[in-house]
């Protein structure tokens, strides 16, 4: 009689709870990240595996999650990601420009409601793709998560200075973006050269995700919020409201079949954009005295945003899946859905 297997050890089942709240991934562990970085961030600087797994892993653990992500990128759609790439690097900048450049023909440079033209540029312009590819394991594809090595571009403060014209810093970043491409091109190599590697990649996303999301939150704190005011927050919500916007106008110039909601996962403000206010300021002088503030604003929306953009994007995720016969049709986009 064959012997009956006794397993009564406990299951909470944590991972499975957590994809199943949407955005369960990004949101539960940034929450969990922030609430400790405000309350206890000594715990995150203790040194050895957890200060750097925990605090300075996100450039790492983005890396890795590039080539898991690379290892699903079909050979016979490697054009698509280039295309979404540019699209919503496109639409990114040309919004951000266009609010700014309105904020200054009506206002002039000191702004409206503590927002100067200088410091909305630098907010809108400028995208979290930490939190793009985070988002993209649970509602995107392959070819949303390629993307990324264009999106990657408007990180720093390149787009920020050209809108600016602050010329004497504005030098194309060739090597950002080699080092975006790299880990891509590595995993897709391999993916499409070995199909258990793409299966095991595929079933560690989820887990990569996760952990890549506690670094990201493990540098801000509830007490940034604080330093800016409300002026700060206002541009955070501006910031986030951009997803709607992108949300629709993406989904527009994509093919009916790739249509999704990860338009609206560029609706951030990226977390070292804090930085782009100092470089700003060191090219054109005439800005310096706007970059205390700014870099405050700044790293604000980027904390607001961080919280708000998972919430819309299941929103319109939820939407388009109760709507497939319409315009913005899924239809052929769950077949290609990243397995998280």
């Amino acid at each position: 009689m064959a012997e009956k297997k006794n397993d009564d050890r406990l299951d909470l089942d944590l991972l499975n709870k957590m994809k199943a709240i949407p955005g369960g991934l990004v949101l539960i562990p940034l929450i969990l990240a922030v609430v400790i970085a405000t309350f206890v961030p000594q715990a995150f600087q203790i040194g050895g595996y957890v200060t750097a797994l925990f605090y300075d892993g996100n450039a790492c653990m983005m890396g890795f999650f590039l080539i898991v992500c690379g290892s699903s990128i079909d050979v016979r759609q490697v054009g698509l990601p280039l295309y979404k790439g540019v699209i919503m690097t496109g639409t990114k900048f040309l919004l951000g420009v266009v609010l700014g450049m309105i904020v200054g023909a009506v206002w002039g440079p000191a702004g409206v409601l503590g927002l100067t033209p200088f410091v909305i540029i630098a907010a809108i312009t400028n995208s979290n793709s930490s939190l793009y590819i985070s988002l993209s394991s649970q509602f995107g594809n392959a070819s949303d998560t390629g993307a990324v090595s264009i999106l990657a571009l408007n990180d720093g403060p390149f787009f920020t200075l050209v809108a600016l014209g602050a010329t004497g810093l504005a030098n194309i970043p060739f090597m950002s973006l080699v080092a975006t491409i790299v880990p891509l091109l590595i995993g897709f190599i391999w993916g499409n050269l070995d199909k258990e590697f793409r299966r095991v990649c595929a079933t560690a996303q989820p887990i990569v995700t996760f952990f890549m999301t506690i670094s990201i939150g493990s540098k801000t704190d509830v007490g940034t919020i604080i330093t800016a005011g409300a002026s700060g927050v206002i541009l955070g919500l501006l910031s986030a409201v951009t997803a709607v916007i992108f949300f629709f106008v993406i989904n527009l110039l994509l093919p009916k079949k790739e249509r999704n909601a990860m338009g609206a996962a560029i609706g951030t403000t990226a977390l070292n954009s804090a930085q782009t206010p100092a470089a700003v300021g060191e090219a054109d002088p005439t800005m310096q005295q706007y970059v205390p503030m700014a870099t405050a604003q700044c790293a604000t929306a980027s904390v607001i945003t961080l919280f708000l953009c998972p919430f819309f994007v299941a929103f319109f995720d939820n939407y388009m899946r109760k709507h497939r016969k319409g315009i913005y049709s899924a239809e052929g986009w769950a077949a290609d859905k990243v397995a998280v």
